[in-house]
């Protein structure tokens, strides 16, 4: 009888080592994003923009609201404007970097708190059910029953612009969506075997909640809630082009779209420089969070 080195297992003639662990849930989900290229590319790609609107202080060559009418609408690479300028000679490479900060804030913070205010009220009706759901749900079904964009413009308009009501703005057109699939992925998993014994054991309810019910609906609500950014992103530009979010003259890309529209025919390039911006970055998130989706899929 051959004799087994001990810290090592024998299977199907195959020795296997104790220090070879087996994945679990979120091990999986990177061994499959390390090898999706188009993914990491665009990860990699928003780091970049996001690091460049944080420190758009130290990066932009000048101030992004200091205006030089001797200069107005100068072409790409005119002496020291290397992406030109505006319609009032200010310079749209310092613009472009400050009007990131606020077009990300715009797309990313709105998500995040309708994530949770969405995602908590989606959990709470899918897991109580009956009457709690029906008040829930049939609140969500009438900011539903209003297309996002046309709903976002009637909120702003009745808040008024700046920066806070247009995060509110978002914030709630975003919140319904998020909610109901959170609840249709809790009512699918309160159904499971594993949260009726942990109901027979005694377990109380936000203790079900937190440790059987939350684990498994966040991987669905993280993944939609990822592809939520760039509409937000877009809609916040929206806002912005139709005076609706920001006031001049802070640097925002959809402000600086609709400034710049009636300088088309005279200098193209750069008044397509905000869309651009907003162009990409979207792209790039959306392929992210189809990344994230595809990774995270366990029946893939």
């Amino acid at each position: 009888m051959t004799d087994i080195p001990a810290g090592s297992i024998k299977v199907d003639g195959a020795q296997a080592s104790p220090s070879s662990k087996v994945r679990g849930y979120w091990g999986n989900v990177w061994s499959r994003l390390r090898y999706d290229y188009v993914t990491l590319f665009c990860l990699a790609l928003i780091i970049v923009i996001v690091m460049l609107a944080v420190f758009a202080p130290w990066l932009a060559p000048m101030d992004p609201e200091k205006s030089s009418m001797a200069n107005r609408l100068r072409p790409i690479g005119y002496k020291k404007y290397l992406l030109g300028t505006d319609e009032q000679g200010r310079d749209m490479l310092s613009r472009l970097l400050w009007g990131g900060r606020v077009s990300l804030m715009m797309g990313i913070l709105p998500v995040l708190f309708a994530t949770l205010i969405g995602g908590g009220f989606g959990v709470v009706a899918g897991y109580y059910g009956g009457k709690v759901n029906m008040v829930i749900m049939r609140t969500m079904d009438i900011f539903f029953a209003f297309p996002s964009v046309l709903l976002a413009v009637a909120i702003a308009g009745s808040l008024g612009g700046g920066i806070g009501n247009q995060m509110i703005t978002l914030t709630v057109v975003l919140i319904p969506p998020i909610c109901r699939v959170a609840e249709t992925a809790t009512s699918q998993v309160r159904s499971l075997d594993f949260v009726d014994a942990a109901r027979a054991s005694g377990a109380s309810t936000i203790s079900i909640l937190f440790t059987h019910v939350l684990i498994n609906v966040l991987s669905p609500v993280l993944v939609y809630s990822s592809t939520l950014v760039s509409i937000s992103i877009i809609l916040a530009s929206g806002l912005s082009f139709l005076g609706l979010g920001v006031s001049p003259p802070t640097a925002d890309w959809g402000l600086m779209l609709s400034t710049l529209r009636q300088s088309i025919y005279v200098q193209p390039l750069v008044t397509a420089l905000p869309g651009v911006a907003i162009l990409i970055t979207s792209i790039a998130f959306n392929l992210v969070s189809d990344g994230l989706r595809q990774a995270m899929d366990v029946k893939a």
